[in-house]
């Protein structure tokens, strides 16, 4: 005999409790952002664990000796140093002199990087300027019980700003913002919020991601100050309903508000029946109005039946496929 379970859905179910945001969180301004920076160095100083020749570090290690004067006739090898590629984000207004972590990664045959120190790397951007050097001994973090087997490190401060990427922000006319996730309501939303914030017509959402802020008379030359009150507003961001599943790890995670429609779902030793809730007579009684409820309940009670995750993968996929589930389902 089948169990059958029975999900009743409130009459009077209230409304997703939607918490409201700052625009800090929600967007980024056009021309403010990380700029990553990688260049090529020598890390020196391992015990016997670096790379102990080739070609590129062999050639690194001679023309490293004649630039310090030395001439050597043969080829110079050694497993106390190792080929690295360096890597950093040069920050949003990153000045001269300021310094920033790096991160460093073994790229010959090097066993651990442990013990280390990266000699003095150029760092460069996409376009092939030099923005930083870095240099300084390494940081291995999660090592067990001594095991020096890591071939990453990081050096905190290891980096030091020699080049700047000019914008003369205080200076613009307009900014330009972007969602971190574009959605039509949030994006109507935002600029709603902005001009009844500032009295008047300022902003523009021109898309689901983009919205265009022209720079009020009275914040001329202000545009930090005015940036720094924007980014403070608060918005209800808009969310989809959506539910993603991970087959391997067996997790799922529902977003949004999702709607679940009058349906009846045969799986394995069970019968799943979605119903509508009449409170005025505390009957659970089928209802022909579509009604929506929180896909956490929905799990909680398959739950209690024993339900695995691989059951409940395959309910909400049955339900999405026959329309009584109303939301978008990403498998990944």
């Amino acid at each position: 005999m089948k169990r059958i379970l029975s999900i009743v859905l409130c009459a009077l179910a209230l409304p997703s409790m939607a918490a409201s945001s700052r625009l800090k969180d929600l967007v980024t301004i056009k021309g403010v952002r990380e700029n990553p920076l990688v260049g090529y160095g020598l890390v020196i100083g391992l015990n016997g664990t670096g790379d102990g020749g080739g070609e590129i570090t062999n050639t690194s290690l001679k023309k490293m000796f004649q630039t310090l004067g030395l001439n050597p006739q043969k080829e110079v090898t050694s497993k106390n140093v190792a080929a690295v590629i360096v890597t950093a984000k040069l920050p949003a207004f990153g000045r001269v002199g300021q310094k920033m972590g790096v991160t460093i990664s073994s790229i010959g045959d090097a066993s651990s990087l442990a013990g280390g120190t990266l000699l003095v790397t150029p760092l460069k951007g996409g376009d092939g300027q030099i923005y930083a050097v870095a240099n300084g001994a390494l940081s291995i973090g999660g090592l067990e019980k001594g095991k020096k087997m890591a071939t990453t490190g990081r050096i905190p401060d290891g980096g030091i700003i020699e080049k700047e990427v000019e914008m003369a922000f205080n200076d613009k006319k307009a900014v330009r913002m972007a969602l971190n996730n574009p959605d039509f309501t949030t994006a109507a939303r935002i600029e709603k919020t902005i001009n009844q914030e500032l009295g008047g017509k300022y902003a523009t959402a021109s898309d689901a991601t983009t919205i265009d802020v022209i720079i009020p008379t009275f914040y001329e030359r202000k545009v930090v100050e005015l940036i720094a009150n924007i980014e403070n507003y608060k918005v209800i961001a808009d969310v989809a309903a959506k539910i993603v599943i991970n087959e391997r790890t067996g997790t799922l995670v529902a977003g949004g508000d999702i709607v679940l429609k009058k349906s009846a779902v045969s799986h394995r030793d069970m019968v799943l029946e979605v119903k509508g809730g009449d409170e005025s007579t505390g009957k659970k009684v089928m209802q022909a109005m579509e009604q929506t409820t929180t896909i956490n309940d929905l799990v909680k009670a398959l739950n209690a039946l024993g339900t695995t995750p691989e059951d409940l993968i395959s309910i909400f996929q049955a339900l999405k496929e026959n329309g009584s589930l109303l939301a978008e389902i990403e498998v990944i």
